[in-house]
């Protein structure tokens, strides 16, 4: 290495001393370990959410992304994880997720008020540690909002939470961490069944009713593409069944489902 080379090399590190340590030093990216959905054809798409990484799974209202969230609770607090929710627009429905197993008292609920307050939330949690896995739900937040969002935030979620054993799990209606995830989900509604209540195809529909015809949700499918992934994407033939989830992954610009 010549005089100038080792000068210069020097110099960078003495720049860099105050924020990155041997800059110069190659560091291998450590293999992710994962944890379960608790979706089994998105388990078998992805691997499982990582380990020390931040996962990001985004979509439109109605394409899955609370079901998955939920899903995801149920199967870690069921292996008796402590984990944790950020709740920025106090939408989450305790009932509702324990109807589909989650174990409240193995979930902390942190219900806030607006993003910032949120992401304060968020920070805390990922600097105290002994999480299995905390979730950010910003799903009821408007996209514009979290636009505003600086680039830093998801870079400083990402170095906090990197070579710990805690699953940080970020769900939006666009994608805001991009790059600084380990794993990008994007969800898309693709079809909603509706079925009419029992008092109105009692009589067949030959009885005039009073109010017009009720109906409930039947079950809904969507189908998940991965945008980003760090681990290694292999293709995979998923037989499709009645399960609410459909999973596609696209490589190299071809969508495979």
């Amino acid at each position: 290495m010549s005089s100038k080379t080792s000068a210069l090399r020097l110099q960078v590190e003495s720049l860099l001393a105050a924020r990155v340590a041997n800059p110069f030093q190659y560091r291998d990216r450590p293999i992710l370990e994962t944890a379960s959905t608790g979706v089994p054809s998105i388990d078998l798409l992805t691997g499982g959410l990582p380990r020390g990484g931040l996962t990001e799974i985004y979509g439109p209202p109605c394409s899955g992304r609370t079901s998955l969230l939920v899903s995801a609770l149920a199967s870690r607090t069921a292996e008796s994880e402590v984990c944790a929710l950020v709740d920025a627009r106090d939408a989450f429905d305790p009932h509702a997720a324990k109807a589909a197993g989650v174990e409240l008292p193995q979930l902390l609920w942190v219900r806030c008020r607006n993003v910032d307050q949120a992401l304060r939330a968020t920070d805390l949690l990922i600097q105290g540690g002994g999480f299995g896995l905390i979730a950010l739900d910003l799903g009821d937040t408007p996209a514009h909002v979290l636009r505003y969002v600086p680039r830093e935030v998801w870079f400083r979620f990402h170095r906090a939470v990197e070579r710990t054993p805690t699953i940080f799990l970020v769900v939006e209606q666009e994608s805001n961490a991009k790059t600084c995830a380990s794993l990008v989900l994007a969800l898309h509604p693709q079809r909603t069944r509706w079925s009419q209540t029992a008092e109105n195809t009692q009589s067949g529909g030959k009885i005039p009713l009073p109010h017009s015809p009720g109906y409930l949700l039947d079950g809904w499918k969507s189908y998940t593409e991965i945008v980003r992934s760090n681990a290694k994407q292999k293709v995979l033939e998923i037989p499709r069944d009645d399960t609410n989830f459909e999973t596609a992954v696209v490589l190299g610009g071809l969508q495979k489902r």
